[in-house]
């Protein structure tokens, strides 16, 4: 009796002494992604000896990503898993990245760019308060649609979706001359199926993650840019993990971006199919529309230069292309 009253004792006390860290994302259960960040988790805790335990909250049940970013500042979590607007909110230059039409269909030149960039990009966000657990390449970024466009023209006074506070997007929409329809990203789909908004963005695994593919009939065949993500750890909390703990946790997280940035590029390939077997038609536009792409692009930074996007990061991005 006495021992089963020691083994508990010391059984309670690794727990009570573990560092938890707790992260939230939008990213729901079952999917590749996640299983990527399940298996980092119970990772971290078998090689630190349970002395770092990882709690991760999936599918939005912390939250939109901009009300993870509010809890993190307040102590509420300790990190999560970025996309774009979140992201750009923490770091904006890192949304160079995301500029519509800056590598086109070239998703492999996308992923070099922000591969080459990305102790850059992390030590900037250090700066701001995270640390960057690594980068994901999310994907190529589709429009979805409730109602058919064919060219450029038509798309202009479509009601489309734009992540609240999403300044790159809203100059992307002004210069294609959208309305611009700001929710946060759980009312999308409500918002599909009421007629609020008539189209919405995302890369084809997001759209199948999200079920949008059950309120739109219509996919653009050509992708406006691509996506990327971070998985970030508030500094604060990162300083409480001992020098060792800290090269543990950052040798097995990248080891699970990786992962997941493989399972992301065949993940997308396969969504798309998915799309296609199930009824959404594919919108193609032809060469003389996506030749205007060049000139969307050039607007959109001009909208953003020296506000959102500093003059030395638009001068980093021609080496990037």
């Amino acid at each position: 009796m006495k021992e089963l009253t020691l083994i508990a004792l010391s059984f309670y006390c690794l727990n009570a002494y573990a560092l938890k860290i707790k992260l939230a994302t939008i990213v729901p259960k079952g999917t590749n992604w996640a299983k990527t960040l399940q298996q980092m988790s119970k990772e971290i805790k078998k090689k630190t000896a349970g002395k770092v335990k990882v709690q991760i909250y999936y599918g939005g049940g912390q939250g939109d990503e901009p009300d993870v970013l509010r809890k993190i500042r307040v102590g509420q979590l300790h990190g999560g898993v970025f996309t774009g607007n979140t992201l750009g909110d923490i770091y904006s230059d890192v949304r160079i990245l995301e500029v519509p039409f800056n590598f086109y269909n070239n998703e492999q030149k996308a992923l070099t760019a922000l591969n080459s960039n990305a102790k850059f990009f992390s030590d900037e966000i250090r700066k701001k308060g995270f640390e960057n657990l690594g980068f994901y390449g999310i994907g190529k970024v589709y429009v979805v649609s409730t109602k058919k466009v064919s060219n450029i023209a038509e798309l202009k006074g479509v009601k489309m979706w734009a992540w609240e506070g999403d300044q790159l997007v809203k100059a992307m929409m002004d210069s294609l001359q959208l309305v611009s329809v700001p929710l946060a990203l759980p009312d999308v789909m409500s918002s599909l199926s009421t007629g609020i908004i008539e189209a919405a963005y995302a890369p084809p695994l997001g759209i199948l993650a999200l079920q949008w593919q059950n309120k739109v009939k219509y996919i653009v065949n050509y992708p406006t840019a691509y996506s990327i993500g971070a998985l970030l750890v508030s500094n604060k909390r990162w300083k409480k993990l001992s020098a060792d703990q800290q090269k543990i946790v950052k040798d097995v997280a990248s080891k699970y971006v990786k992962q997941a940035n493989d399972f992301a590029v065949e993940d997308n390939k396969k969504s798309l199919a998915t799309l296609k077997e199930i009824g959404v038609e594919f919108v193609q536009f032809s060469e003389k529309e996506k030749a205007q792409a060049e000139k969307i692009r050039s607007d959109v930074i001009n909208k953003l230069k020296g506000k959102y996007l500093s003059e030395s990061i638009l001068k980093k991005l021609e080496s990037m292309r």
